[in-house]
């Protein structure tokens, strides 16, 4: 009771500070009012968009001009970061996750292969580079039972109208219902764009960081232990690789994942200039219709996956390393990758503005370099590769337009010599009706480094395969009109790699497909919504790929505002659930899922309570989750056996402030 008394206390309060100070207006799709007396237009430029009555903030990524604006809604301001809709963990947020939609893995070039923490990491290809009319900060904070709490900090802000800074910085921390599974991941990333003022000279910028620490607890021993009213506090239930000798609390058995990458693209571009004034002839902006541009590209990234156990067991090694331990041993594995890449692309623009073609064409140079380290020795690779890329691309700026993209890259060099990508699409917008995408794409990749090679200080092993190839078509339907989306997806693979049952990696000699449909309505009945999202996957052959047949989401609420307004609130149920299926296991030596066909998980849907609620820019969310734990046993995530939480209060809150 004092935990929900001090949640209700600390909403007050947040609730009377918002309505005080932080009062700026987020405009996302339509710019409107802001109210601040101070005018900085005139230590600015004359540039239309800087202007005192209105805060206009939006991002593009790396390959797109197109906007995107920020999410300022409640609607699902309730659900749990980095699972939805279909990941699974291992019952502990910041755990090995995986999507229980099938998707392969899609890699080209050299790579070190470690997949399981993606769902939590920045990448340098997806960073948001933001432009802000004014210094635009927000804070997310989520804090559930057992100290599970994911903390992050956002602030972007424009240097002047053309250079844009953003920071941002994540942490997640929880220690978990169950012995010895905690996790603690840090992320960071800071992205840059800059444009000179007669938009001839681009630069975009970044750092990421990533560090992804867990314990391995093994899973529990037993599942009758969730079953026996003693284990009500499930941190006294047996797992795997405890180790009282080491400690009650930490697992002597862990990975760590850490990378860290800078990357910069920058061009200078050739065209024709135009100036642009306002309406009142008040300010103008210029505007720069590119004929030809020059592009270079700069990477460097470096990896580190250390696998430790302090305390080995042999039980634990049964096919993988057949040896007795004492007391003093241990097991290390350490995995190193460095990449350095340079890449210079020409670019070349057809058309009227705001329906140009753009083709590109360029050679890029990469080293990489591999390195296996443990107690006894190390073992090195060094690999130098080249390839060329090429893209014929159409945006969609305007509704009704068509939009396309042809792209490939060419490994010719390089122990990836003959890889490639080739993807292909089309877009059509039917003027705010929504739009329709259809494409095709083809891979031919080869495995990753930790897939070729494992070495600790007792033993080595070294695997080779062949090339692996996927064939994607697909087709996506979206309608924010009609709220509506649906797709269909069909995947040919051939020659997959992949961990087998005994937790090696192998490869299938054959073919498979894999089809899924999908498909999101929702309806609103007055002030009630209700939000439907279902997904089907049928698979082909004999492949070691297990999915589930049928996956859904389902939430009914109440959507209204109150108080004239002044505050909004969402309240009601969520549903999850999967059909019975093989799931795929964990293996904490490879830090990866493996196949098995040997264990069928059947839960019961997985129910959240939720109530969200907004006073101007501060969104907040109280809610219940695994209601479905108070009358059933703990959902199975994952064979082995790792159990998902207990029932628990989670609370959350977002606070956007804009100077």
């Amino acid at each position: 009771m004092s935990c929900i008394r001090g949640l209700v206390i600390f909403i007050w309060v947040a609730a009377c500070l918002c309505t005080g100070e932080a009062r700026a207006q987020l405009q996302t799709n339509t710019p409107g009012s802001f109210n601040n007396p101070r005018d900085t237009s005139a230590d600015k430029t004359n540039d239309q968009h800087w202007k005192d009555e209105r805060a206009v903030i939006w991002y593009h990524q790396l390959h797109t001009p197109k906007k995107h604006f920020p999410d300022s809604s409640i609607h699902s301001f309730h659900r749990r970061p980095f699972s939805q809709p279909w990941h699974r963990d291992l019952g502990n947020m910041g755990s090995a996750s995986r999507s229980l939609l099938f998707a392969p893995e899609y890699r080209v070039g050299p790579t070190l292969g470690y997949r399981a923490y993606d769902v939590y990491r920045n990448e340098v290809d997806s960073l948001p580079y933001y432009n802000t009319t004014r210094p635009y900060s927000i804070f997310n904070y989520q804090l559930g039972s057992k100290l599970e709490q994911v903390s992050r900090l956002l602030h972007s802000q424009n240097i002047n109208p053309y250079w844009n800074v953003t920071a941002q910085y994540q942490k997640i921390n929880s220690r978990g219902f169950y012995k010895s599974q905690r996790n603690n991941d840090d992320n960071v990333f800071l992205s840059t764009h800059y444009r000179s003022k007669k938009q001839h000279y681009e630069l975009h910028g970044g750092v990421v960081y990533n560090k992804m620490q867990q314990d391995e607890n093994g899973g529990i021993t037993s599942l009758s232990y969730l079953e026996d009213d003693s284990y009500g506090d499930r941190r006294v239930i047996p797992v795997a690789f405890e180790n009282a000798g080491y400690s009650t609390t930490r697992s002597p058995v862990t990975n760590m994942l850490r990378d860290y990458s800078v990357f910069l693209n920058h061009s200078y571009t050739v065209g024709r200039e135009d100036t642009v004034y306002s309406a009142d002839s008040t300010s103008f902006s210029y505007r720069l219709i590119p004929r030809f541009r020059i592009t270079h590209r700069f990477e460097l990234r470096n990896d580190k996956h250390v696998y430790n156990d302090v305390r080995p067991d042999s039980l634990r090694y049964t096919g993988l390393l057949e040896r007795a331990f004492f007391t003093n041993d241990s097991v290390y594995a350490r995995q190193h990758w460095t990449k350095v890449e340079n890449r210079i692309l020409l670019n070349s623009f057809f058309g009227k503005p705001g329906k140009q073609v753009a083709f590109t064409a360029g050679v890029g140079n990469r080293y990489d370099r591999f390195q296996s380290r443990y107690i006894t020795g190390t073992d090195n690779e060094n690999i130098i590769s080249n390839f060329v890329v090429g893209e014929l691309r159409k945006d969609v700026l305007e509704q009704g337009q068509w939009g396309f993209n042809a792209s490939t890259q060419f490994y010719f060099t390089g122990s990836s010599a003959g890889d490639f990508l080739l993807n292909v699409s089309a877009v059509k917008d039917f003027k705010g009706l929504g739009s329709v995408t259809a494409g095709v794409q083809q891979q031919l990749q080869s495995n990753p480094y930790n897939y070729g090679i494992y070495a600790n200080q007792y033993v080595q092993y070294q695997w080779s395969f062949g090339k692996e190839s996927i064939s994607q078509l697909y087709l996506v339907l979206n309608s924010d009109r009609l709220h509506l989306s649906a797709g269909l997806r069909n995947y040919v693979v051939a020659n997959m790699i992949y961990l087998n049952q005994q937790q090696l990696p192998d490869q299938y000699s054959g073919t498979f497909n894999l089809t899924q449909v999908w498909l999101r309505k929702l309806f609103h009945f007055g002030n009630f919504t209700f939000d439907n999202e279902v997904a089907f996957q049928q698979k082909t052959g004999g492949a070691p790929v297990n999915v589930p047949t049928l996956l859904g989401r389902h939430q009914l609420a109440l959507e209204t505002y109150m108080f004239k307004r002044a505050l909004k609130v969402a309240v009601g149920l969520e549903a999850r659930y999967h059909t019975d299926y093989e799931s795929a296991g964990y293996s904490p030596f490879f830090n990866r899922y493996y196949y098995q066909d040997a264990v069928t998980l059947s839960n019961t849907p997985e129910g959240t309570f939720f109530f969200n609620f907004k006073i101007k820019q501060f969104r907040a969310s109280l809610s219940l989750d695994q209601l479905q734990q108070l009358f059933y046993n703990n959902l199975i995530t994952t064979p082995g056996w790792y159990p998902a939480q207990d029932f628990m209060l989670r609370f959350g809150f977002a606070w956007e402030l804009i100077n």
